[in-house]
């Protein structure tokens, strides 16, 4: 009998270890995490609502299958904030943004854009660019799969619009210098095939 309790002994201290350490996991983000997705959040709004200016301005497919892609976008962060409770800071009107940064971008990108197609697909570029580099900084400040998992999504989506957006300048002899992503960055996206990312 007493041996059959020092088996018993280690297993029930083992268990009670087991729940102290799931009970201590803590699911609270960090300021720096809640910044990134009420930011993000509003920079795939920035995407969309340019996009849809050009397309009304140009009638080119390439703007409303984007557009569309970066609702989805916008719709994958609203979850991940509905989830962990964090507030959405995103406005409902099309062009208007809480961040007065991503405000000043979206006039600044739009007027490039009011000039001509070329203007409006540099923007497009522009705005993948400044994309997929702020979702780089983004996943290493999270510890959380969910969002690290999202952000790679969005991450992969970008850089097909990436890709669509310099097909299609070059198409017509224009041309993109990377403002944001490494020179080695930006020329492996866009030397490298269109990915699969279900957006």
């Amino acid at each position: 009998m007493k041996f059959i309790m020092y088996l018993l002994l280690p297993i029930l201290f083992l268990g009670c270890n087991d729940t102290d350490e799931i009970e201590d996991v803590d699911d609270t983000l960090s300021k720096q995490e809640i910044e990134d997705l009420q930011f993000l959040k509003e920079e795939e709004k920035l995407a969309r609502d340019v996009y849809l200016y050009s397309y009304d301005l140009y009638g080119q497919n390439i703007f409303k299958n984007i557009s569309n892609s970066e609702q989805s976008h916008m719709n994958s962060v609203a979850v991940i904030l509905e989830k962990y409770g964090v507030e959405d800071l995103s406005l409902v009107e099309r062009g208007k943004f809480s961040n007065t940064d991503l405000q000043s971008l979206y006039v600044d990108l739009t007027n490039l854009a009011s000039e001509s197609l070329e203007g409006a697909l540099i923007a497009g570029a522009t705005i993948e660019d400044l994309d997929i580099n702020d979702i780089n900084s983004f996943i290493g400040n999270t510890r959380f799969q969910d969002i690290g998992d999202m952000y790679a999504l969005l991450n992969c989506g970008s850089r097909n619009h990436l890709r669509a957006y310099i097909n299609n300048l070059e198409g017509i002899g224009g041309f993109y210098i990377p403002q944001f992503l490494s020179l080695d960055e930006y020329n492996s996206i866009i030397n490298s095939d269109n990915e699969k990312c279900n957006n």
